[in-house]
């Protein structure tokens, strides 16, 4: 099979007015279009053995094991990778259940049509299900934990931060156009006078003087203290002559964190010894000269919303774990449709 082309759609289109975000791929398949499904030995007992989560695509069959039963009885290459391109989305963590397989008119020429959720994931997925299908067809082993991790790389490298993410998700509630304008998270919502500009939680409306409090962790602190506000005892450090005169006057448990820094980075919490201190000394000095030392305080922890100077929501935040009941093993529910 060979790719002719892959391009990406991000609005309303030729294949869909209300599904967005897809990926067109025409496809040659070349010596397939004279071999459907049926006539490739073993082939239906190969793809049902690799994805048995497939189960669940429906295809036009409107029912569960509709798409299985469909490649029984014969269906053109093409058409199975759409449903690969999907279920690989799905396996890693991007749930993806629209397709669409047409013939271009050209003798085993296709547009394979599948929806994405992060467009460089959308492509590697679109040469990720050719190279699957072509090894299913030739019964050679493909090692699928390679590409399903690759694509969780991608998206996470790829994909907006959870606060311009939720943002933009109001946005497109509310049928406001975005824009993304880098590979990070500055995005535009809006166009003409009306447009407005967001990374992660700072606005075109914010202003610069709060942006410089809230990226300094030590002068936040003194303004919560200054309201009356209650905030941990601790001091900004910057060697370990510093780190011991703070230890001294604080107590363990400690925690060191870089003065200027998000996202938890350089951050070290329960500090119990003197080694441990020094080594989180060391980790937070690689993000921010100053380090403040703060007196470790167990609790839960959360993240507040304020929107226009009101609370919006709040979220308690958790480490990932999974609480098993010692006799079942994780599985994860699938329901892609095409």
């Amino acid at each position: 099979m060979n790719i002719l082309d892959i391009r990406v759609m991000k609005g309303p289109n030729y294949w869909s007015i209300r599904r967005h975000k897809l990926v067109v791929m025409k496809l040659d398949i070349e010596e397939l279009e004279d071999l459907p499904t049926n006539k490739i030995a073993g082939f239906s007992e190969r793809l049902e053995k690799v994805f048995p989560s497939m189960y669940s695509h429906e295809c036009s069959e409107g029912h569960a094991g509709g798409f299985f039963k469909r490649v029984k009885e014969g269906t053109w290459m093409g058409h199975v990778v759409e449903h690969l391109a999907l279920e690989i989305q799905t396996l890693a963590g991007m749930d993806c259940g629209f397709g669409r397989t047409r013939s271009t008119g050209q003798h085993g020429v296709y547009n394979v049509v599948f929806n994405y959720m992060e467009e460089k994931v959308g492509f590697y997925a679109a040469r990720a299900a050719v190279r699957i299908a072509d090894a299913l067809v030739k019964n050679i082993h493909y090692d699928l934990s390679e590409d399903i991790q690759r694509m969780r790389e991608i998206r996470e490298d790829d994909r907006l931060g959870p606060s311009t993410g939720s943002i933009v998700d109001e946005a497109i509630k509310r049928k406001i156009p975005w824009i993304r304008l880098n590979k990070h998270s500055l995005v535009q919502l809006g166009y003409g006078k009306n447009q407005h500009r967001i990374q992660a939680t700072v606005a075109s409306t914010t202003s610069s003087i709060a942006v410089e409090v809230a990226c300094d962790k030590e002068e936040t602190k003194n303004l919560l203290e200054a309201a009356s506000i209650p905030v941990p005892r601790g001091r900004v450090v910057y060697d370990e002559e510093d780190l011991d005169t703070a230890v001294k006057r604080i107590g363990y448990p400690i925690v060191l964190k870089p003065v200027g820094g998000n996202h938890g980075r350089g951050a070290t919490i329960n500090v119990q010894n003197w080694e441990e201190a020094k080594e989180a000394l060391a980790l937070a000095k690689r993000v921010s000269r100053g380090v403040i030392v703060e007196k470790f305080i167990t609790g839960y922890d959360y993240r507040l919303l304020v929107v226009n100077y009101k609370f919006i929501a709040g979220a308690k935040r958790t480490p990932a774990l999974v609480t098993g009941d010692g006799v079942h093993s994780s599985t994860a529910h699938r329901n892609c449709k095409q």
